[in-house]
């Protein structure tokens, strides 16, 4: 992988530099202006790219959408095209994007802020739940997008003050054009996408040995060789029984000539009842339970503007069916942009966008009674999937399932039958997303001018949680309480509203320095209010999914309503010197209500500068050339209701009510986090920007970290609040642009982005070592250590010798050393290259998308090896004699004893004899993200109909994982969003490869 990143760089450089000299024309003249642009920066104010101190990156609404299927969450839509982003997608229905601008700041995690033309919104997730619910962000509608504006340091970002510590993704909506007659433009886009099962990410099942967990069941009391002990044996009849019981494929080798009692012998519908049947292979593995995905969407735009007003409507139909039967997605967009100037000094400014998104049958995430974790970890290969749907059809929709408790008994033990799972027990939630501003500025003189501006962000949603009777009994609901059956309802309502005046300014002081700011304020109020009830002790009446359709008394519902108010005041300051020197300054103060009075006002500083030698130095290869450096200081608040112990109802006892309180010791002396960030940074275009970089490296300090550290229980609380842990970051980000080739009818670009980020734990609080991040199964945690790069992976690790893992030479068995740091989940760098040819009416892209090091555990691999799974565990000798583990005895020779006992499950691989390091992988891998062809009609052809442009586009995304080092799973793949959901490899969906056709018609 490190000669293909190092040859792709080779290649910009060097083709690029060779011929970008050789075709220059004298025609190509490039401005300074034109080289950088100008760009939208926080509060959106546009600015000149070449005046700004710190690093920014752009990607245009083309480059972002325009060579990729629509995913319905803009976040990833960001894969591979900004430096020091990382975009860790995954494949869950509906499902979350993560954003993590230059790696983790905080012991809490971190997500960026994201600002839709200024205005901050909700990026927020619904947590506690094994269903993955979206980030928030997904409500955005892509084709409203004109760009966005990645600020990736605390100098970019300062200007949002508390908010601002984890970077700012800032998006540009589109305002109206129209036609030059002054007429309507209109434009329809329609696309559907299918997706394919990538083969690489889904197990590859051995097909030799089926149910069972080895030779435990009997003996060979005949002596006539029969797998007598293999099996159980039918108490009516003597047959072979399949051991139902157990969900492993450690068994009796499979074998047509033997006659066995399946599952579906004891089914009275099925077709085999009473029959034994040759024991064989499933036909129909687990990989035919899974749909085809089929997404359709269709825009309408109507466009019109002139010289002081413009229109913008659009509306969105997004109808999705996902991998897993019994999953529909269905959103519906709608937004509208006006701008419109009153008078040459008074302009106005609308937007508002409405998402409403019903959807069906989200995948299950986790442990849990997730049916891909099943097909991963515990499942029999003899079992034919289909011939579970059939059973579930004629049994009209029953649980009939092949983890029997006996031929007799044919409820579950452990797994529901698939069919049912999905069909009965599927969640619902519908969510209503509202997003507006209203904008108004008035220019007092030509140097000075007041803005106003009110912006409403509110999302609605209700998730209704199904367990249907007959199911496997489980935990379920406000009790917990193990049930079969069951219905939960959760009502969430949040809204953030945000009024900001400011007063910009821009004169000259003198003909060679000017100067240009705004000093203004902010007013911020949030408020979230959840609720969330359930049936306890299953329902009354069988698949009536109601509240009071609840056995025994509910408990009542888990209320949470909270609000709280962050103000602001912040002011800046840009001088300009000869277009030579560019210095800024702000700062701005917050005062939050989640904070004590003597602690909840915080000041946030930031000073920039910039130099562009270009302006003093102009050879004739030489377009523009800047350096830059900076320093700032961001940080953020805490949640509310964390400076006192609060309590909680929880119903009554007669007329007494009866309260919990937390579980954490609230603090009042609590103060807000702080990072200090130092940044330099070089850009230069060459050629008349055929060729260019951009350079960045920064370091950052994040202190005072608002955290829960473990207390004794004898204080009645598990956790305590606290100010404490210091987390140190440093990295290079690095862009290069080249054009090639480039002539009358053809183009080449080229982008690559590369980025680096180290951080590591420096302190924690007082004697502390060690912060738990997350708990994962098998003893495996995600950790803040001291002294390690944050998101380490503790757990079991080999016992060494001279480097070498020892071997116990009794048992060929690997001895363990336990609560070690096995791993850790932060990537070596990041990159992304994209190309781009355009000839003519022709256009081909593609990008490659390439994350090196970091590290998962695969929950997959430690029981599936151990269950006899995977084709690995049937390969030769394995289950007669073992195999012979690489390593050394304690003696220090070389190791020469196979694994004992090898015929029962988990003796040779997985979890019952491993330590957790042998189930931790190198995350990398290098993809083809996105690749589109396109084709726009001629003009020509279009010239006497109301058609102006027409184009048509196969687009693809995740079309090859070219390499990874993590078996029959995507790396790039997690259980969610946040911090949970990293370093674990548990229970996903396969990933698919997106293969559309999009049409763009303009009228």
């Amino acid at each position: 992988m490190k000669k293909l990143t190092t040859g792709v760089l080779i290649l910009v450089l060097s083709s690029s530099v060779a011929v970008a000299n050789a075709q220059q024309k004298k025609s190509d003249t490039v401005r300074t202006q034109d080289i950088e642009g100008v760009v939208v920066t926080a509060l959106g104010i546009k600015r000149e790219k070449k005046s700004l101190g710190y690093a920014s990156e752009e990607v245009k609404a083309e480059a972002l959408t325009g060579g990729t299927t629509n995913t319905g969450n803009v976040a990833s839509l960001l894969s591979g095209k900004v430096s020091g982003l990382q975009v860790n997608t995954n494949n869950n229905f509906g499902g979350s994007a993560n954003l993590l601008i230059r790696g983790y700041k905080s012991l809490s995690g971190g997500n960026p802020l994201i600002v839709i033309d200024g205005s901050p919104v909700n990026n927020g997730t619904v947590s506690g739940s094994t269903f993955d619910y979206g980030n928030f962000l997904s409500d955005i509608n892509q084709d409203d997008i004109e760009s966005i504006n990645v600020l990736k340091g605390a100098a970019a970002s300062a200007l949002y003050g508390e908010r601002g510590s984890d970077g700012v993704i800032l998006i540009v909506t589109k305002n109206g054009r129209g036609k030059q007659d002054g007429s309507w433009g209109v434009t329809l886009t329609s696309g559907i996408t299918a997706g394919f099962i990538d083969k690489s990410t889904f197990p590859k099942y051995q097909t030799r040995y089926g149910a069972g967990y080895g030779p435990v069941y009997g003996n060979d009391t005949n002596g006539d060789g029969n797998p007598d002990e293999y099996f159980n044996h039918d108490p009516l009849t003597g047959q072979f029984q399949v051991p139902f019981t157990e969900d492993a494929s450690y068994g009796a080798e499979f074998n047509p000539n033997l006659l066995v009692r399946q599952w579906d012998s004891y089914d009275p519908t099925s077709p085999t009842y009473g029959m034994a049947t040759p024991w064989v292979a499933a036909k129909n593995g687990p990989i035919k339970f899974f749909e085809t995905p089929v997404t359709y969407v269709n825009t309408i735009s109507l466009e019109k503007g002139n010289k002081s007003s413009n229109i913008s409507l659009s509306y969105s139909n997004m109808l999705s069916n996902g991998l897993l039967p019994n999953s529909d997605l269905r959103k519906n967009s709608l937004s509208a942009k006006f701008n419109y100037d009153f008078t040459d000094k008074l302009h106005a400014t609308v937007f508002s966008t409405l998402t409403i998104q019903d959807t069906k049958g989200r995948n299950e995430t986790g442990y849990s009674d997730n049916v891909v974790t099943g097909f991963r970890q515990w499942w029999q290969t003899n079992v034919d999937v289909l011939s579970l749907k059939d059973a579930y059809i004629r049994t009209n929709n029953g649980n009939n399932t092949w983890n029997r408790t006996s031929g007799e008994d044919g409820t579950p033990i452990y797994w529901n039958n698939p069919y049912f799972q999905r069909y009965q027990n599927y969640q619902s939630d519908t969510r209503t997303r509202s997003f507006s501003y209203a904008q108004l500025k008035y220019d007092i003189t030509k140097n000075f001018g007041i803005t106003g501006k009110l912006s409403y962000d509110q999302l609605q949603m209700q998730i209704e949680e199904r367990l249907m009777n007959g199911s496997l009994p489980q935990a379920f609901g406000a009790s917990g309480n193990n049930v079969t059956s069951g219905y939960s309802r959760q009502d969430i309502r949040t809204t953030e509203t945000n009024f900001d005046l400011f007063l910009n300014y821009k004169f000259d002081i003198t003909s060679d320095l000017n100067v240009s700011g705004l000093v203004g304020g902010n007013v911020r109020r949030n408020l979230i209010d959840n609720m969330y009830t359930s049936t306890e002790g299953g329902l009354a009446t069988p698949g009536l999914f109601a509240i009071s359709n609840s056995v025994n008394p509910i408990i009542p519902p888990n209320e949470n309503y909270s609000k709280w108010l962050t103000s602001g005041v912040y002011a800046t300051a840009s001088f300009g010197y000869k277009n030579l020197v560019f210095v800024d300054g702000t700062v701005r103060s917050d005062q939050s209500s989640n904070l004590p009075k003597e602690n909840n006002t915080y000041v946030y500083p930031s000073v920039t500068g910039a130099v562009i030698l270009s302006e003093l130095w102009k050879p004739s290869w030489l377009s523009f050339w800047k350096v830059r450096g900076n320093y700032a200081e961001v940080g953020s608040s805490t949640e509310n209701y964390r400076l006192q112990n609060t309590y909680r109802v929880r119903g009554g006892f007669g007329s007494i009510g009866l309260l919990n309180q937390s579980y954490f010791l609230a603090n009042p002396d609590l103060k807000p986090q702080r990072s200090r960030e130092v940044e330099f940074g070089m850009e230069a275009q060459f050629f008349k920007n055929r060729l260019g970089f951009d350079i960045a490296v920064y370091k950052t300090r994040t202190t005072n970290q608002i955290i829960n550290l473990p207390v004794s229980s004898a204080t009645g609380y598990r956790t305590f609040l606290v100010n404490a842990g210091q987390i140190n970051n440093q990295g290079i980000e690095i862009q290069l642009n080249g054009t090639p080739f480039k002539t009358t009818d053809f183009k080449w670009d080229i982008d690559v982005n590369w980025s680096k980020n180290e951080n590591k734990v420096i302190k924690l609080y007082g004697n502390s070592q060690n912060y738990l991040l997350a708990s994962y199964q098998g003893g495996v945690s995600l950790n803040a250590r001291v002294g390690e790069a944050f998101g380490a992976l503790v757990g079991s690790d080999y016992v060494y010798l001279n480097g070498q893992p020892v071997i116990n030479p009794t048992t060929g068995r690997y001895l363990t050393n336990p609560n070690q740091v096995i791993g850790n989940i932060t990537p070596d760098w990041i990159g992304g290259v994209r190309n781009s040819f355009t000839y003519k009416g022709l256009s081909v892209s593609f990008l490659i998308d390439v994350k090196h090091g970091g590290d998962v555990f695969s929950t997959d691999m430690y029981y599936g090896l151990a269950t006899g799974l995977y084709e690995e565990t049937a390969v030769g000798d394995y289950r007669v004699t073992g195999v012979v583990h690489p390593g050394v005895n304690p003696n220090g020779q070389v190791n020469t004893t196979p694994t004992t006992a090898p015929y029962n499950f988990g003796n040779v691989d997985g979890y019952r004899r491993m330590p957790n390091k042998r189930f931790v992988y190198d995350a990398s891998y290098v993809k083809l993200r996105e690749a589109s062809i396109g084709y726009s009609l001629p003009k020509s052809i279009l010239a006497n109909t109301s058609i102006q442009e027409a184009k048509i586009s196969i687009v693809g995304r995740n079309l090859w994982i070219i390499h990874k080092n993590l078996p029959y799973a995507d790396p790039e793949t997690g259980t969610g969003n946040g911090l949970a959901s990293k370093g674990n490899s548990i229970g996903v969906l396969p990933t698919t490869r997106d293969i559309g056709i999009n049409v763009t018609l303009k009228f």
